[in-house]
This record gives C-alpha cells, structure tokens and sequence, in this order.
C-alpha cells in the first residue's frame, strides 16, 4: 500500500510534531480559602501536577498517571477542561497541554499535600508555565458546576448542614452570600436527612444530603452575584 500524502505530496513525517502533555488542577477547600494542589519542579518552582503524553496512551490515562505518581491520588474523578496550544507557553519546545480539572475534599488529599491559595480565580503564588490560567479555568468550571447542582464534587461531605454548605459555596464563589436567599435557592435539590446536628450553643440544625433535583434556574445568577 502506497504511503498516504496530502495535496502537496507531503506525508506525516514531513510536519513538526508538537509534544502533548497533561495537566491537572486539583483545587479543594480549606477551612476559609480555596486552594489548589502545586508540585515543585527540579528548578524550584511550583506547578500543577502534569506529564507528558507517552506513545499509545490515552490522555485520561496519562491525568491518572500523573495524579497517582506526582500528587499521590488513586480514582480521581475529573475531566478536561482545555487545550492550551500557545507555542511560547513552554520553555522546553514546543509542547500543547489538554489541561484538565478537579475537586476533592481536604480529607481526601494526602496530609502533606502542597496547596496554594486561589484568591477568586487567582494564585497566590507564582507558577510554572501558563499553569495560573489552568488555575482560573478550573475555578471558573467549578463554579459553573455548582450552580447547576449541589455540591457535586463533596466538598462538603456526604451529610452537612446547610450552614455548612453556605461555607463552602462562599469559598467556591469567593463572596459572603445572604443566609435566607442562599437557603431558598438550595432547598429544591436537598434531602432532609431526618438528624439533628447541635453546632455550639444554637440551636439543633438540620442535616441534609444532595438529592437527585438540579438547582433552579436562578441559582445561577444568584451565586453570580
């Protein structure tokens, strides 16, 4: 069989071929602040966990591989979000990333986890490569996927409050949010457990857990602000 050309009678061989890499954001809520899951790199700098594409691999399973080698992490679930094909974005040659994103629970990461802080969509601290932008995608997709339902990555556990859930959508979207109109606009898509939690000296507090229902239309614009 005759070697396939184009229209220019060239073949695959006769065009550059970029290197193909992974990335991932991992970002997790600590305490008050969102943070992001960084590496450090051999030059001293911190960057998200990432790798290159090795030949015949998937790019799921280049992220998984990545995760388990460089964060520690087995059975992430997360999903892509980009692909960054700048050809400056990478110091070493000409390399595009499919960036992907995530979220856990703190308690899901290993104790000795690096974070940084995202302070609204941005890192504190300095990073590798266009790896700050990955960061404000990723921020961006998970508030897109909060107000559509909630809490869909668990960042507040199986079972929570809806005091504890306030918390958390206020550290996702980065703003103090109304008691009663974040309450209204939740309670369509929750469960009530039937328990009681006692927080303090208050009063016992209901607890609940994410129900099949999506959130309505104007939770969006309402987390928006």
């Amino acid at each position: 069989m005759a070697a396939w050309t184009d229209s220019e009678g060239k073949s695959l061989l006769d065009y550059p071929r970029p290197s193909v890499a992974v990335d991932v954001a991992v970002l997790t809520v600590d305490g008050t602040e969102l943070k992001v899951l960084v590496v450090p790199r051999r030059t001293g700098e911190l960057a998200l966990p990432g790798t290159f594409l090795h030949e015949g691999e998937r790019l799921q399973d280049a992220a998984e591989r990545c995760l388990r080698i460089k964060a520690g992490l087995s059975g992430t679930e997360f999903h892509q979000l980009a692909m960054l094909d700048d050809p400056g974005r990478d110091d070493r040659g000409w390399v595009l990333s499919m960036t992907h994103g995530a979220a856990l629970p703190r308690t899901a990461l290993p104790r000795d986890t690096l974070l940084i802080t995202v302070d609204d969509d941005r890192v504190t601290q300095e990073l590798a490569f266009d790896h700050a932008d990955v960061v404000a995608l990723a921020v961006a997709d998970l508030r897109e996927r909060y107000a559509r339902s909630v809490d869909p990555s668990g960042l507040a556990g199986d079972t929570f409050t809806v005091l504890e859930l306030r918390r958390v959508y206020e550290v996702v979207f980065g703003r103090p949010l109304p008691k009663d109109s974040f309450r209204r606009h939740m309670m369509p898509a929750l469960d009530n457990t039937g328990d009681m939690a006692v927080v303090g000296t208050g009063r016992p507090a209901e607890i609940y857990t994410r129900g099949p229902a999506p959130l309505p239309p104007t939770a969006a614009a309402f987390l928006a602000g």
